[in-house]
This record gives structure tokens, sequence and C-alpha cells, in this order.
């Protein structure tokens, strides 16, 4: 039987381990932290439990649904799913019908009426143009260039928030090719493909948690807690901490997996060490008064006095009673102000966009700011990032890994595929 190591409880560590135990391996999953679920799981607070980021999937991460069902928990009953819609507290922005991608987009931008008729047709052509070209471009270029011919309401309504929201990076510093590989695996995915997916659960719940239950059953060595501190070549093995094993996955941060190659592959350690972060800021409200006039909204953002893209209902969701939560996407900018300030900015944002009073007796309260510094890797065009094979049975797994994605879950569960697939490709073969 091949011994597989998986460092690394996040979702394309738990995807990898899943499919390498499926396929008659004996995996040991190994975890730094006392729980799974690496970016995206849930933590425990003394008054609430809340996720350690706000995500949201769309209808085409056909992959983590499928993950998700593999291991019981049901997408139908823990996700709310609804078209996309990016439609702001006044009503105005962009919200697609039900049905097939496609024409739901063309019906969605003819029926934003609060856009110029002339921007709406602008916005249709330039959709013609990117799918007559297969949705590729030069990979130098940016969102903000590739969009420059769209009017600025399009660019700042629609583009921006878009972007951010899929790349964790803004407009003019996006890689416009990963741009389109989302807007096309959206647009032609099939039906659903564009539907935005809100966890009415914990994060944990959706993925980390059931995972473990069905690790455990299958009879795979789970040690949380624990941290990997060496890894090296002993003959046929590679070795980790104590440990022989015929292949091992790094499902771990970029930066851990560069440590632990530095010695034996410095050169994919250095690209894996070269990448840049943007970080993700999530603010999470308390009021028994409000409530968002939808389960999302999108909301203006500006680098002054707005930091928040979007903004979402918790209590619609899951019943948790008053709790909004507002993402502050590619928030290396407000940093610097620290969490404090970046709180009650976001909650004056929302005070003002839904113009909303504050009761002295039950007022809209900050309860938690969480900020994930490392959130996803800045998404930059001409990005040159790290491959999925670092050495003969020694793999990378993570939405950092080479592919045409950007920092997701969908990215993640697809790099724990792959390399599950590889390790078995070369196992077998030998």
């Amino acid at each position: 039987m091949v011994r597989v190591a998986v460092v690394g409880g996040g979702w394309a560590g738990l995807a990898a381990a899943i499919e390498l135990v499926e396929q008659g391996c004996e995996v040991t999953l190994i975890e730094m932290a006392g729980a799974l679920g690496g970016r995206a799981r849930s933590i425990e607070l003394p008054a609430f439990t809340l996720d350690n980021g706000q995500h949201v999937l769309i209808g085409a991460y056909a992959q983590c649904l499928k993950l998700m069902r593999k291991v019981g928990a049901e997408p139908d009953q823990l996700l709310y799913r609804m078209p996309l819609c990016l439609r702001y507290a006044d009503g105005s922005g962009l919200a697609l019908p039900p049905g097939p991608a496609p024409i739901a987009f063309v019906l969605g931008v003819m029926r934003t009426v609060n856009w110029p008729l002339t921007a709406r047709l602008t916005l249709l052509i330039e959709a013609l143009r990117w799918r007559l070209t297969r949705f590729e471009c030069d990979e130098h270029l940016s969102v903000a260039a590739l969009t420059h011919r769209l009017p600025h309401i399009l660019r700042a309504e629609l583009i921006e928030p878009l972007c951010v929201a899929a790349l964790n990076t803004p407009a003019s510093q996006a890689s416009a090719q990963v741009f389109l590989r989302v807007l096309h695996d959206a647009l032609f995915g099939g039906r659903g493909a564009a539907d935005l997916l809100l966890p009415r659960a914990g994060l944990s719940q959706l993925l980390p948690d059931p995972a473990k239950k069905w690790l455990q059953q299958h009879r795979a060595t789970l040690q949380l807690g624990t941290r990997v501190d060496s890894l090296h070549k002993a003959g046929d093995c590679w070795v980790v901490n104590d440990t022989g094993f015929d292949a091992v996955v790094l499902a771990c941060s970029a930066k851990q997996a560069a440590t632990l190659t530095a010695d034996t592959s410095p050169n994919w350690a250095a690209t894996a060490e070269c990448l840049n972060y943007e970080p993700i800021v999530t603010v999470y409200l308390e009021s028994r008064l409000h409530r968002l006039p939808a389960p999302m909204l999108a909301m203006r953002a500006n680098n002054t006095y707005s930091p928040a893209q979007f903004a979402i209902d918790l209590g619609r969701l899951d019943g948790t009673t008053g709790l909004i939560s507002l993402v502050v996407s590619g928030a290396s900018p407000w940093l610097p102000r620290g969490l404090d300030e970046i709180g009650r900015l976001a909650k004056d944002q929302l005070l003002h966009e839904l113009r909303w009073r504050q009761d002295p007796a039950q007022p809209l309260r900050v309860v938690k700011v969480l900020a994930e510094k490392r959130a996803t890797f800045a998404c930059q065009p001409g990005l040159k990032r790290p491959p999925m094979q670092i050495l003969p049975r020694l793999y990378a797994a993570g939405d950092y890994v080479a592919g045409p994605y950007p920092a997701t879950l969908e990215g993640a569960v697809l790099s724990g595929n792959a390399c599950a697939r590889a390790v078995l490709a070369e196992t077998h073969s030998t």
C-alpha cells in the first residue's frame, strides 16, 4: 500500500487526502492547527461561532460541491443559492434573472436601467469581444486595461466589485487573463454556474468537519496540532519529521512549503517565497433592530472612509440573530489604520448607505473584526506561480499553485485533486 503524507488540512489538503484514500493509499494528514479547514473554517468565540473570513461560492464551483457531497455535506441544505446579484442599497446595480447564464447576463444588463443605454450596449459588445477571443488575452494585461473602453459607471459598479470579489486584487493590479477565466466559467459553465452560493452554516460544517469524520471512518491517520519541522529524502522515501512515506503532498501555506523545500528544491522555494499577498478583513456587526433588504448587498467602497465592498445578513442565512458581516477585500491600504478603525468606518459606511439611525438602547455595534493578512496571493498580470510538482514524489497543493484560477476554494480543491492524481500516477508506475 502506498503511504502518503498530506501536510496541511485546508481545503486543498482535504481534497487530496480524500482522493488518495479512495484510491487505496495509506494517508497521514498532518495539520499544525487544532482544527481542519485552514483559511476557511469556523472559530469559537465567547459569545459566537464565527467564520475566520466570509466566503461566497458560485455555482461554477463544481469540484467543491462534488467534494461536499462525497463526505456527506449536502450543498442544497448548507448553501443559499441566488442568481448573481450586485445590487446596492438604493436598488441600483446588476441582478441576473434565473436561467442559462449567457441569456441571463444579457437580460440582466439590459434591465439595469440606472446604467445609460449606451453603457449597457458597450458592455454587451465588450462581452461579445471576449467571447470571440475565447476569453483569452495577453497575460501581462490588467483588468483595468482590459476594460478601459467601458464607461466609468460600469467600471465602478460592476468590474471593480467583481474583480475584487473574485481575485481579491484591485482591477488596476489584477490579471485580466485570470479574470476572463472566471467570467468564462461563470457564464458558460452551464445553468446556475453564475449563481451565488451563500453559506447557511459555518464554514467548518461545509467541508472540514464532515471531511474529518469521513477520513476517520476510512482509517486515515489525522495528526492535528502537529507542526512539520523537517522534510528530507532518505533512499526511496520522503521523511516527514521522523516518519518515512512513499510520497508527500505539501498542502500547507506557500511560505511553509518554501521553508520545508529550501534545501531540496531552492528554485521552487524561491518562486513560492516571492509571492505577494492581499489581506481580507471581515467586520462582524450585531443589531437586533436592523436587517438588510436582501441576503447580500454590494457597497460603494472608496479609499478614504468606506472600506467594505459587500454586506451579508447572516441572520437571513443561518439564523444567527442580528449578525451582519462586512467584507473588505484587497484590504492592504486599510490595515495600517488598525482593525478598530476599520470596524468603525465599515459600521458608519453601512449606516450611511442604508440610511439607518442608531438606537441608543440597541445600537448597531462591532462585535469582532478579523483580518487574514495572507488571505490570497496578489493575482497580478504575468505572475509566475510555483508548479505542482516540486521533485519526484513531492508535490504542492494549494490555491497558489500554478493554474488558471485565482485563490478560491474551488482553486484549492482542484489543486488537491490534481496532486492526488499525480501521486497515484507516479507511485503506481514505479
